[in-house]
């Protein structure tokens, strides 16, 4: 029974992959044959690409999984690191069969289409490698290099559930789960906030109106997202949350101590998404020019002073100053300046880090403790509060008054800023269609997964660690 169990997982897993396949069209072959030669690409942004791509790789594995694996107890390290690396490696195979065409091809308002399935169409008629769009006209980077770095994207975005349910999910259950939520949750909300046709489309303003109709969803509905905090952190924040929900609470959870077996790792571990986090803020800029620099110091503002904000309410609040806490307000403030880190100044970049290390701290302490729910490494109270805060706060501080850049007109070549209280607008819109979306999707795919394979370990292997149970290791001998 079990056997059969498995299979039925196995096959459900491809599910969504073949139901594309059979949708595939051909038009990528038809496009490439029509296309003109790309521009010449300058050696600096390719440069700083293939950097920023390898850096936010290493947030995931190494640095998310340490971040992690500390986290846990000694019994589950491993269980979580292997649920972390084999989610990012999995995802990054269906990434390139049909996640990067669905996310980033013309389609409709939520979804793209399917002409750059197994990547097709990335090279023209004379194998020349085909163009992407940054956000400068005439400025172009290989669409290799672009579907690369937007892969690493969406492997780690799935990774930051595993938290949610981390010590008690099954490892199969993980890997279904993963599956589908992908397919069905970020891969829409990707297309949503990031597709558009490039800034050369924007020659004057009927083209303009014209590409922008082409639009994601949110997109065109003007919603700012520079690096992710809608379609990463609250994408993910609001999945793990509706997990740790209809997974259920740790056994003992409330009645035994469920301490971090290794702090150093936790400590190393947020270091390592620190330094990487600069490719993931830095790097959607897309380019190696000036505009890359405020995003840099506006991520290495923002994070330091969420971990000041962070540590100096828990000592104030709690007694001491912690560690682990110190860590939680690095992520934190990460978190909070990632959709805000191309849209805002320097001073504001502070605020809304300090901001977010002091929210962050009492969503996982005083709102957790008061809804009771068992989020193992508050992967809702980090990341998708921290994400909707950032995301409301890129619409205050978007204001060239308070420091911020407003939005770039293609089509003027001037910046404008649509006022405070539209932005703000457009913002929660962005928000709440995350929330929704996600949520209902993440819903339906655990329950579908619960029918499919079971959620939840037992409570014999739960007690004796999934390490051992689940993959018959150890992570320290005795």
């Amino acid at each position: 029974m079990q056997l059969e169990r498995t299979r039925l997982a196995l096959a459900l897993m491809g599910l969504a992959a073949l139901i594309l396949l059979i949708g595939m069209q051909p038009a990528a072959a038809q496009e490439a044959a029509a296309a003109t030669p790309p521009p010449a690409y300058d050696k600096g942004d390719i440069s700083w690409m293939l950097v920023s791509t390898l850096l936010v790789l290493m947030m995931a594995v190494p640095g998310l999984a340490l971040f992690y694996g500390g986290m846990v107890r000694a019994k589950n390290v491993l269980s979580v690191s292997m649920q972390v690396f084999v989610t990012f490696s999995v995802l990054s195979v269906l990434w390139a069969i049909y996640g990067y065409s669905l996310a980033f091809t013309n389609g409709n308002a939520f979804f793209g289409g399917f002409s750059k399935m197994f990547l097709a169409g990335m090279l023209d008629a004379s194998g020349n490698l085909m163009p992407a769009a940054t956000f400068s006209k005439g400025v172009y980077i290989p669409e290799y290099l672009y579907t690369a770095f937007q892969m690493t994207f969406a492997g780690i975005t799935a990774c930051l559930i595993v938290g949610a349910f981390a010590e008690r999910m099954k490892f199969s259950a993980v890997m279904l789960f993963m599956v589908l939520w992908f397919t069905f949750s970020y891969l829409p909300i990707a297309h949503m906030v990031w597709f558009w046709a490039g800034p050369d489309a924007y020659t004057d303003q009927a083209a303009a109106d014209a590409a922008q109709a082409t639009a994601g969803f949110l997109f065109k509905h003007g919603a700012l997202d520079f690096a992710g905090g809608t379609v990463v952190h609250i994408n993910a924040g609001i999945a793990g949350l509706v997990g740790c929900l209809l997974v259920g609470k740790r056994k003992g959870y409330g009645t035994m101590a469920m301490a971090p077996h290794n702090v150093p790792f936790i400590m190393v571990g947020a270091a390592l998404l620190w330094v990487g986090w600069f490719g993931f803020n830095a790097g959607s800029n897309l380019e190696a020019n000036g505009f890359a620099a405020q995003v840099f110091i506006n991520t290495f503002l923002a994070t330091a002073a969420a971990v000041c904000g962070w540590t100096f309410a828990e000592w104030v609040f709690r007694g001491t100053p912690t560690m682990l806490g110190a860590a939680s307000g690095a992520v934190a403030g990460l978190v909070a300046i990632t959709p805000a880190c191309g849209w805002v100044g320097p001073m504001g970049s502070l605020v809304i880090g300090a901001l977010a290390g002091v929210v962050c701290l009492f969503a996982v302490t005083k709102l957790k403790s008061a809804l009771g729910y068992d989020d193992s490494l508050d992967v809702f109270g980090v990341h998708c509060i921290g994400g909707i805060l950032g995301a409301i706060l890129t619409g205050v501080f978007n204001n060239p008054e308070l420091g911020g850049t407003g939005v770039l007109n293609y089509v003027t070549g001037a910046y404008e800023f649509a006022g405070t209280a539209k932005q703000v607008s457009s913002q929660l819109l962005g928000v709440g269609v995350t929330l929704l979306w996600s949520g209902v999707v993440s819903f339906i795919c655990y329950k579908v997964v619960d029918l499919v394979v079971g959620l939840r370990a037992s409570e014999e292997h739960e007690t004796e660690g999934l390490d051992t149970v689940e993959h018959g290791e150890r992570g320290y001998s005795l």
